[in-house]
């Protein structure tokens, strides 16, 4: 299996992938940001249009839509009580605007599910190694907002009595998420990246109490579903995203199997 080049790229990636979104994961889940990794996964899908449309790795076009609208999201969702409507209406701007420039790039139905879906064979080893800068970027700029992050995550009241800038904080944190969003969506497709996003961190929570133990099981599980679900679609011939969220939806029924019988 590993004797193909578009196998090694896709468990390079894939691996990569795994760490950075087991990390953020535990974030999104402290911050109940759920529903807004949905929203830019599907946002990616508008940009990746956008790139295909240009003539552009479908990458380019991802991370130039998800951030820029983390960012619109990020200061117009100051305040909890309109965070929703913010992302609902800037979401379906962008998802309408892709489904414009699949159609006016004549592409045919393949591309469109090589974007919503992912694909294992299209990753080559230049775009493994934007991967791995990107994410190289992203867990460098956790590690300097680490303390600051964490503290707004799980306790957002203290962190603005104790002067911590949320504000600032939730934008860079929203810009990392668009990083990791985009990335991720090389594997497993821009509808299926907010479940690397949020099992993995969502059954860690049932585990370990500790952010540093959380990040490690999600990075653990989510290393799991890659590696497991890239062997099983190279044997199958069946997409690969649909093995990662079955390996990954097993494990967070199994975490709360456990939590059941624990208490």
């Amino acid at each position: 299996m590993l004797s193909f080049a578009f196998m090694r790229h896709a468990y390079m990636a894939g691996t990569i992938i795994a760490v950075i979104s087991g990390i953020i994961g535990v974030y999104v889940i402290g911050r109940n940001m759920s529903f807004l990794s949905h929203m830019l996964s599907e946002i990616g899908f508008s940009g990746a249009s956008f790139g295909i449309f240009m003539n552009w790795p479908p990458l380019n076009g991802m991370l130039i839509f998800t951030i820029i609208s983390s960012v619109l999201i990020g200061q117009m969702s100051s305040k909890s009580s309109r965070r929703e409507s913010s992302i609902s209406a800037i979401s379906s701007l962008f998802l309408g605007s892709g489904i414009l420039f699949l159609s006016l790039a004549n592409k045919n139905a393949s591309d469109a599910t090589s974007i919503l879906f992912g694909s294992m064979i299209g990753i080559s080893s230049a775009e493994v190694k934007q991967i791995m800068w990107l994410s190289l970027v992203a867990l460098v700029v956790i590690f300097l907002v680490y303390r600051d992050l964490k503290f707004d995550s799980f306790d957002h009241v203290g962190a603005a009595v104790k002067g911590v800038n949320t504000q600032a904080i939730s934008v860079v944190f929203l810009v990392i998420l668009a990083l990791s969003v985009s990335v991720a969506a090389q594997i497993v497709g821009s509808l299926l990246i907010f479940v690397l996003l949020t099992l993995p961190a969502s059954s860690a929570k049932y585990f370990t109490r500790t952010v540093s133990g959380m990040m490690v099981f999600a990075i653990g599980a989510a290393l799991l579903g890659v590696w497991l679900g890239l062997y099983l679609g190279y044997v199958t011939n069946w997409p690969v995203s649909f093995f990662i969220a079955i390996i990954e939806c097993l494990i967070y029924f199994g975490a709360l199997g456990w939590h059941r019988i624990k208490s």
